[in-house]
């Protein structure tokens, strides 16, 4: 009689058998879509869900291949690599405490994107949901990485763990229903990875039985394409097999009445590898929920799948592929010409190996009809209308049409019209951009959860300040009291660098960004720079931000130690404030706030000295 433990790998493998199968025929038009990016596109989905390829039906047959699919992606992975957002931290509370916890926040967000290379994952995840519709990020709390704190008594390494997000591709996910509209809605998720038993065993300590597991690769092959005389290779998406492999299945559960924190069953090679709880408190009001974000080009009604503009395209491209290549055909008439010659007054079989070449003798028998070439006309002129009308429906439908290209388009319009037909085209693809904007706004804050259920101990992290100075910071769990994180800037889609550049001397001119006497802050000079796009130009440190730091630390002294005595390059009135500040947020006992009201006097005096208001 079997266990609970192996009736559990029973029941995860055949849930997984069982979305494998739901799932099919997705699959096949993500593999339809990566043969067709690639240049593989005489191929298509067959009875069976399978990808068939078609040969051709005569030698002489055109079968060339003329990819306009692969430039669009290439062009709106190009526009949306402009989507790069600011992120900031709104206070839990209005108290200033509060509002100093929320900078921190804002500032581990950036740090944490910057030391992680997260924008580099959003490249490889907006690749996939471009080709294939849905991509999605995992985040995750790894336990083995960050700082060394310690060895234990078998002298294995306590790290002080750190956030990883890693880019997952469609072909990994398999969601409860595919008609669930969003991850929220999926009472479960299976996530299966391939992974070699070594790998298994230094992971999970479980030693896996090696199996040969199809996976998806790329193979460059001689393929029945190109034309007459020649053949072409493409790449092309196959199913290949890996030895000594095992498929992980990771099952993530909502939580339920059963399990009010949810559950992670993790199955390899019909072996159980962990099962417990989610692990995450990551979804808003302290709950545990999946570790996965999703992202998707377009958005279907109704589906857990989004479609991709590749979907949309394919039918066009097949038909400029026919039109270009029936064309061709139609030319290598023209050019090598049809012979007709009469039955038995010549050597055929010479004449069909070596033609009618320059200078060629040709003898042909006395009394008949010498050979002679068939007039085939000239290349109807609806060929390239034809081709002229599919390049424009592909760039219609596809949303990355390149007016600035078009010569004709561009000397008959005004500067206006041409930045309002710029803005229209744009705002096609803001779409999608949106949606990658959504997913950094989710991960963001996944990022915080995790940091405030796991960075128990103080850590430290290097940041670059707003006037471009190096800062240190010190940070712990407690220091995360809010994870509302909101964009600080606008879609970046909507505007190119030269708008920016164009507004911001548009502001400088107009005096908006000066103080009260008509200059420009240190502070205001550096982000003016950085909007520019020429990043941190200045290191020179903005004085009042350096007195207010100060100030800072002199409070932080008070409750450690003693306050230093007044200086005389204090700036006074900045110092009053501060220390007011913190008289105001925090709950200071009486003898700490009588020794802080002293040192307030005493920058008074100051002030009344320089005979400053």
């Amino acid at each position: 009689m079997k266990n609970v433990e192996e009736l559990l790998v029973e029941e995860v493998i055949k849930d997984f058998k069982n979305r494998q199968q739901d799932r099919k025929s997705f699959e096949a038009q993500w593999q339809l879509n990566m043969n067709f990016v690639m240049g593989n596109q005489y191929c298509g989905i067959g009875y069976n869900g399978e990808i068939e390829d078609f040969q051709k039906q005569f030698f002489w047959q055109e079968h060339e291949v003329y990819n306009h699919i692969a430039p669009l992606v290439e062009r709106r992975l190009a526009k949306l690599q402009r989507v790069r957002p600011v992120m900031s931290v709104i206070p839990s509370s209005g108290d200033e405490q509060d509002i100093k916890t929320a900078k921190i926040s804002k500032r581990i967000v950036n740090s944490i994107y910057n030391k992680l290379g997260i924008y580099n994952v959003i490249t490889e995840a907006t690749k996939w949901s471009e080709i294939c519709g849905t991509s999605f990020y995992k985040v995750t709390w790894n336990s083995n990485s960050g700082e060394l704190l310690a060895k234990n008594s078998k002298g294995e390494k306590i790290n002080s763990g750190d956030v990883e997000i890693s880019a997952i591709s469609p072909f990994e996910i398999y969601p409860e229903s595919v008609n669930c509209s969003k991850i929220e809605d999926c009472r479960s998720i299976i996530h299966a990875k391939a992974y070699h038993i070594d790998d298994i065993k230094n992971k999970w300590g479980v030693d896996v039985e090696g199996e040969t597991i199809n996976v998806f690769s790329l193979d460059g092959i001689s393929r029945n394409l190109g034309g007459l005389g020649f053949n072409t290779n493409v790449n092309k998406v196959i199913s290949s097999t890996r030895d000594n492999y095992a498929v992980v299945i990771e099952k993530y559960e909502a939580p339920t009445i059963k399990f009010p924190n949810g559950r992670l069953i993790i199955v390899a090679g019909n072996k159980l590898l962990y099962v417990g709880e989610l692990p995450y408190i990551n979804l808003e009001g302290n709950k545990r929920g999946f570790p996965f974000i999703r992202q998707v080009a377009c958005d279907q009604a109704g589906s857990f799948w989004g479609t991709s503009v590749v979907e949309r395209v394919i039918p066009l491209q097949r038909s400029y592929n026919t039109i270009k290549n029936r064309k061709h055909e139609f030319l290598n008439r023209l050019s090598m010409g049809i012979l007709t010659v009469e039955d038995g007054s010549v050597d055929t079989d010479n004449l069909e190996e070596e033609g009618l070449c320059p200078g060629k003798v040709l003898v042909y028998r006395q009394g008949s009809s010498a050979p002679r070439f068939m007039s085939n006309g000239s290349v109807p002129i609806d060929f390239t209308y034809e081709e002229e009308k599919l390049l424009n429906e592909i760039s219609l439908v596809s949303g990355t049409s390149d007016i600035l290209n078009d010569s004709t388009l561009t000397n008959s319009l005004s500067g206006t019209a041409l930045q309002l037909l710029i803005d229209q085209d744009e705002t096609r693809i803001s779409i999608t951009a949106e949606n990658i904007r959504q997913a950094l706004r989710k991960m963001a804050q996944m990022v915080l959860r995790l940091y405030k259920q796991f960075a128990t101990l103080p850590r430290l992290l290097k940041i670059v300040g707003d006037n471009g100075e190096l800062e240190v910071l010190y940070f712990s769990a407690n220091d995360i009291t809010s994870d509302e994180v909101v964009f600080e800037t606008e879609n970046e889609i909507n505007e190119s660098l030269a708008q920016r550049r164009s507004m911001v001397f548009e502001l400088l001119n107009a005096g908006l960004l000066q103080d009260e006497n008509g200059k420009l802050s240190n502070s205001m000079r550096v982000k003016a720079l950085e909007l520019l796009g020429f990043g941190i130009w200045e290191n020179a440190q903005n004085l009042n931000e350096q007195h207010i730091k100060r100030a800072s630390k002199e409070n932080a002294m008070l409750l450690s130690d003693k306050l230093p005595d007044v200086c005389e390059i204090d700036n006074h009135k900045l110092h009053i404030d501060e220390h007011t500040s913190f008289i105001l947020s925090n709950d200071l006992d009486d003898s700490k706030k009588e020794e802080l009201l002293k040192h307030i006097r005493v920058h008074k005096e100051f002030i009344k000295l320089s005979g400053e208001n």
